[in-house]
């Protein structure tokens, strides 16, 4: 077992319970490290949502992912976990956490079990690939070790936070053996506006949220995905839970035609109605921000947001405010850098793996989690695919010892 994320140590969880005789080998001095790192955020395990928009949330891959997910969908996730002694709630958004809103006590928990279990782990241990012999070949501290095994998963996830374990040096290895992996790309990441912000705007505002928000995107289709939530202003851009919701789509957009649109609803609680009546009352001496704070509780970052994007014209036209404030434009040209971003996209190639995430060009190797080529957003869906895909190659490797080659 390679890796010692959420998926590895749950494909380590199925094999040993199987029978198996399993060794963990991590590169970092100690498992679970981006786990640990989600658990500042609350760990949110995840979503309550029935279970069919829930597998939407993983968009082209849906269909790929959706035997693993029903598998372990998240009543068996929150079973799973209160097996360990840490029991979950429900919050008001749907998204579900351990009580104590940490990662810790469960991982302990988890990784007590697996060692009680016999899952013998290796920390230190970065897999340099294959021997010639088939051998896999560590780099440890006391130099190059090699070991051998009958199966192997690899659960080396995507390429975001490198220094926490995950930074996609597998790709080569498996590229090497003629596996075809996608490109790895940000995901549930910030953005760069475009021209970048004023610096009265970065300096004044930089880190502070804009809620409550609703943004729209419109796809390649025509269809129009909006939102409400909140997102965060940045010193180049925009980032955030709503940011992420958009991530694939705005990140595809830039690709396709070097720029995308993220329109904002500054008032998502006003009709475009009430907000066109409200900017058209007279407003006498007083000031437009004296106006708009009074009649619409417009202010503070919003205000300057409004200021920033749209042109002095438009905010002496009553009819073009009211739209701006329905629908302010920001235009963004780059995602962030990968390592910055949550997670990523991209990875395994779905046609490189039969239906128990075994790799076609090398039998007796699976994959799982975050290194396969899928996406979703944050709230819980990232996390639970994760575990469920780190289950199915467990139990696809007990088949494939059993003999169902």
């Amino acid at each position: 077992m390679i890796g010692g994320g959420p998926a590895g140590l749950a494909a380590a969880e199925v094999l040993v319970a199987g029978g198996a005789q399993v060794e963990l080998f991590d590169a970092m001095p100690s498992v679970g490290r981006k786990f640990l790192l989600a658990g500042r955020g609350g760990l949110n395990l995840t979503h309550a949502e029935p279970l069919d928009p829930f597998l939407g949330r993983y968009g082209a891959a849906s269909g790929r992912l959706e035997p693993f997910v029903r598998a372990f969908d998240a009543t068996a996730l929150r079973e799973w976990a209160l097996g360990l002694g840490i029991p979950t709630f429900v919050g008001t958004s749907n998204r579900v956490f351990p009580t104590s809103l940490k990662a810790a006590p469960l991982l302990r928990a988890w990784l007590h079990r697996l060692r009680a279990a016999g899952v013998v782990l290796h920390a230190r241990h970065r897999w340099l690939g294959w021997a010639e012999d088939g051998a896999l070949r560590f780099a440890a501290p006391a130099g190059e070790v090699q070991h051998r095994a009958e199966a192997t998963v690899l659960a080396l996830g995507g390429a975001s936070w490198a220094r926490l374990g995950s930074d996609g040096a597998w790709v080569p290895a498996l590229q090497a053996c003629g596996v075809a992996v996608s490109p790895l790309r940000p995901a549930n990441c910030g953005f760069d506006v475009a021209g970048g912000w004023s610096d009265y705007l970065r300096q004044r505002f930089a880190g502070q949220p804009v809620k409550p928000v609703a943004a729209s995107v419109v796809q390649e289709d025509g269809t129009v995905l909006r939102q409400q939530g909140e997102f965060v202003l940045t010193d180049t851009g925009v980032e955030g839970s709503l940011v992420y919701a958009f991530s694939a789509s705005l990140r595809e957009a830039i690709a396709r035609h070097g720029q995308a649109m993220f329109t904002l609803d500054l008032l998502p609680a006003h009709s475009a109605e009430q907000v066109a009546a409200e900017v058209m009352r007279p407003r006498g001496a007083r000031s437009l921000a004296t106006h708009l704070k009074s009649r619409l509780n417009l202010q503070g970052l919003k205000l300057a947001l409004l200021h920033e994007v749209s042109g002095a014209s438009s905010r002496n036209d009553t009819a073009r405010l009211a739209q701006a404030l329905k629908a302010l434009p920001l235009t963004l040209v780059a995602p962030r850098p990968i390592d910055e971003a949550i997670s990523t996209a991209g990875g395994v190639a779905w046609s490189e793996l039969d239906d128990r995430l075994m790799l076609r060009a090398r039998p007796g190797v699976f994959c799982a989690g975050e290194m396969l080529d899928w996406e979703a957003p944050t709230g819980g869906y990232l996390l639970n695919a994760c575990l469920a895909t780190g289950r199915a190659a467990g139990q696809g490797v007990l088949q494939w010892q059993a003999g169902a080659r």
